[in-house]
């Protein structure tokens, strides 16, 4: 079936919503391929103008899902309309509810050291009939890196959640993918410490109106810099329109 899409700023998004794009992840563990997912957000969609080789990335890859109300905002210029944000949090959540007493196994890699460990624990918690087969923290030389691989490998999960933040996640999945045999791989971002209990979330009015960035930033003030992307991108994005 054919993808119906969205380009913003040559960032092509999946026009689905949520409900969509987990039947979508969820139909790539029985196709007998190797699939990878990401989420970006303005921040990432801005670094891939930077970057060629995330662009590349992100052009390849099997689902992209706006994680992020600007990047739904910014599809009012486009030809197809994004209709909601997919944030990468809630489609991992439901899709892990999904597989829950199922065959279907997964792996944690990435956060500080023990946060994958804490993540798993409470997602146990959460989803009693899920099969968490195995994890690693972020932290690696390239000795661990091989350990690392052999590792997921070797237990060959269904879902590799990899959260060593983006664009490094991202670059790993893509140069990895094939070597460690999973059928989805998907860059999580900071989730891992959401899912440990270590960061919030937004509180949900926050989240449907679409201020979670202000909350991230009114809760961790150290993130002004990176928060300067999002009107970079606003304005790159209206520009770009002006261009037509």
């Amino acid at each position: 079936m054919m993808r119906k899409m969205t380009q913003i700023l040559d960032v092509p998004f999946d026009a689905l919503t949520m409900k969509e794009a987990v039947e979508k992840a969820k139909s790539f563990l029985f196709d007998g391929k190797q699939h990878y997912i990401c989420t970006p957000n303005p921040e990432i969609v801005m670094e891939a103008q930077q970057d060629k080789e995330l662009m590349r990335i992100l052009r390849e890859a099997d689902l992209v899902v706006p994680d992020g109300i600007g990047v739904v905002w910014a599809s009012r210029y486009s030809e197809i309309l994004l209709t909601e944000r997919v944030a990468g949090y809630d489609l991992t959540q439901q899709l892990l509810r999904e597989i829950a007493g199922t065959q279907e196994t997964v792996y944690f890699f990435g956060g500080a050291p023990g946060v994958a460990v804490a993540a798993a624990k409470r997602m146990k918690k959460v989803y009693p009939e899920l099969k968490i087969i195995g994890g690693h923290h972020g932290y690696f030389d390239d000795e661990e890196e091989k350990k690392i691989i052999a590792d997921i490998k070797r237990l060959s999960p269904s879902i590799l959640l990899v959260g060593l933040g983006a664009p490094k996640q991202e670059k790993w999945i893509s140069a990895h993918l094939q070597e460690v045999g999973v059928k989805v791989a998907i860059g999580i971002g900071g989730s891992f410490d959401v899912m440990a209990g270590n960061v919030k979330r937004a509180p949900k009015i926050f989240r449907k109106l679409g201020l979670e960035w202000f909350y991230r930033l009114a809760t961790q003030p150290s993130r002004w810099r990176r928060m300067l992307r999002l009107p970079k991108f606003a304005l790159t994005v209206l520009r770009k329109k002006k261009q037509r």
